[in-house]
């Protein structure tokens, strides 16, 4: 599969200590991809590498099919932190004054202030901005060279529901109506999980994990868990009742993702069948607890 994004062992030692261990990520084109840990699990500091902002100790980064070899490239934007915009201008003073320094056309400044939603904030400074519309005109500047692929670092912190808001819609209509690609850092999960379909989990540096939402689900969702003696015959004879992608085996344990009110049946099933059933218990694991379990929380 080709990806847009893809690291490879990727690590960086700062004072002999791996604040990023390793990591293999893969950034589909199109994926609003979530990079979720606690502080300090080296979220920032694989952005800042890819971002050629700082290099790797080891490891590769391809971006666009290719080795980045510290080069930037204008297909990819960022807002890593507090967006550096010019207090005393105003939101089309900021994009003049950018658009100077990237060395790109007035012309797509009004559309691209429209399109954030700051089209209409005339005169007013962006030091009296909102911490939301401060965020959205930082968005709005990294729109300027039309990019393919934008990198934000905690997007939303800070900010009210009304300006989380605000940024998130953006990025939803960005991805779907322009086909940005997004790597999106947080530690707010109940927001990311509004936004993202992938999430990458890391806990001090390491990446445990790589997950779809469509996987998160079905791992989160209520199940049945049966422990047998004999695992291979059971799962034969639960396979006759339950569909078999809505089962998975640990160790002894059968696990059962769907038709959860067969239990007593499943359990009968088993029993007539020889099977020594010595557990059958239906769990519930929430989304926060999955993910405070892998980032060390």
């Amino acid at each position: 599969m080709d990806y847009l994004l893809e690291t490879r062992q990727l690590t960086k030692v700062y004072n002999k200590r791996a604040v990023v261990d390793n990591v293999s990520l893969h950034v589909q084109k199109g994926d609003i991809y979530g990079l979720i840990g606690r502080n300090g699990a080296g979220k920032t500091t694989i952005m800042r590498m890819v971002l050629s902002m700082a290099f790797p100790t080891e490891g590769d980064i391809i971006l666009f099919g290719e080795r980045t070899n510290g080069r930037s490239d204008r297909r990819l934007g960022s807002l890593i932190e507090a967006p550096g915009i010019y207090r005393n201008y105003t939101a089309r003073g900021n994009m003049e004054a950018f658009c100077t320094l990237y060395g790109v056309d007035f012309s797509r400044i009004d559309s691209i202030l429209d399109y954030v939603g700051l089209g209409e904030t005339g005169d007013k400074k962006a030091g009296s901005f909102s911490l939301g519309m401060k965020q959205r005109l930082g968005i709005a500047i990294t729109l300027l060279d039309d990019p393919e692929f934008i990198i934000l670092d905690e997007p939303v912190n800070g900010l009210d529901p009304a300006g989380m808001k605000d940024v998130r819609d953006l990025i939803l209509r960005l991805n779907r109506e322009k086909g940005v690609t997004f790597m999106i850092s947080s530690h707010l999960l109940d927001e990311l999980s509004k936004m993202v379909n992938r999430y990458g989990i890391l806990n001090e540096g390491r990446l445990v994990e790589e997950i779809s939402t469509e996987e998160l689900e079905m791992r989160c969702r209520q199940k049945l868990i049966i422990t047998v003696d004999d695992l291979q015959r059971a799962a034969a004879i639960v396979a006759t009742m339950v569909p078999q992608q809505d089962m998975c085996f640990l160790n002894n344990d059968i696990i059962i993702a769907s038709h959860l009110e067969m239990s007593a049946h499943i359990n009968k099933a088993l029993i007539e069948n020889g099977i020594m059933v010595s557990a059958l218990q239906h769990k519930t694991e929430g989304t926060e607890q999955y993910f405070v379990q892998r980032i060390g929380g």
